[in-house]
């Protein structure tokens, strides 16, 4: 691995911004293989070096993976004067992070935030063809015509037709209560108190792709929630709007995608 500066290895290994790393590295709190550094353009090797702050040691990272659950009324964007984004829902201080393709302003669910840019092209590239499963509540029912419909691909006004996406359908909710968003109940539906719950598929990842799959069958998305990206499955333990990192099997498992 090729060396870098101490200060950018100090942001890359914990949640401290550069301007902090500079500060901490000048005051004689980090030591590299047991002696203090003071010059922030130090450079050290992220494998043979040993840097310490305040004594505790330094693990580097070079890349960070964070698995959010979107709240509704949060935007999939790395900034916006006047709203709310993903970003503004995480601490992770000096790192370039990004969402890995975007969900509606009022859809929730799954985000993955990474500044690895490589591997965020390969679970987007349509050529890999990575699943996305969601969890929706349709105006009306749907049948066997529709899962039909889905499977063979439908027109939404783009240049092609959608790809073959899976469509399941689950039932009423107020029929199908312990199905609905993995066990919690869906409150605020607007306009009614219920609706028909289907699982929906797909393997792109086209502008309001599944509210115009829907419009195409003559049915009107009123709740979305992203469940899954390739094996990635959001964890039931995530509260909308909180994040955790990845654990190394989910790493290794969207890697190998």
């Amino acid at each position: 691995m090729k060396q870098i500066r101490l200060d950018k290895f100090l942001t890359m290994a914990g949640d401290v911004s550069r301007s902090q790393a500079r500060q901490y590295i000048k005051k004689g709190r980090v030591n590299v293989d047991g002696s203090p550094e003071k010059k922030p353009d130090r450079k050290v090797d992220p494998e043979t070096n040993k840097v310490e702050l305040d004594g505790e040691i330094c693990l580097y990272e070079e890349f960070v993976y964070l698995m959010l659950y979107k709240p509704a009324g949060v935007i999939s964007a790395t900034r916006d004067s006047a709203e709310r984004t993903v970003l503004d829902l995480v601490d992770c201080k000096g790192r370039d992070l990004f969402p890995v393709g975007r969900l509606d302003k009022d859809t929730e669910g799954l985000v993955l935030l990474t500044d690895d840019g490589r591997l965020a092209h390969r679970l987007l590239s349509p050529a890999h063809h990575v699943d996305k499963r969601y969890y929706a509540i349709l105006d009306e029912a749907v049948g066997q015509e529709e899962v039909k419909a889905f499977a063979w691909g439908l027109d939404i006004g783009d240049e092609k037709m959608t790809m073959p996406a899976l469509l399941e359908p689950v039932g009423w909710i107020s029929e199908a209560e312990p199905l609905t968003a993995e066990g919690k109940t869906i409150s605020g539906l607007p306009g009614q108190e219920q609706g028909f719950a289907v699982y929906i598929t797909i393997q792109e990842g086209r502008y309001h792709q599944v509210k115009r799959m829907a419009r195409a069958a003559g049915r009107k998305v009123l709740y979305l929630k992203r469940l899954s990206m390739g094996p990635l499955i959001l964890d039931r333990a995530l509260e909308p709007g909180t994040c955790r990192t990845l654990t190394r099997e989910e790493i290794e498992e969207i890697r190998a995608l």
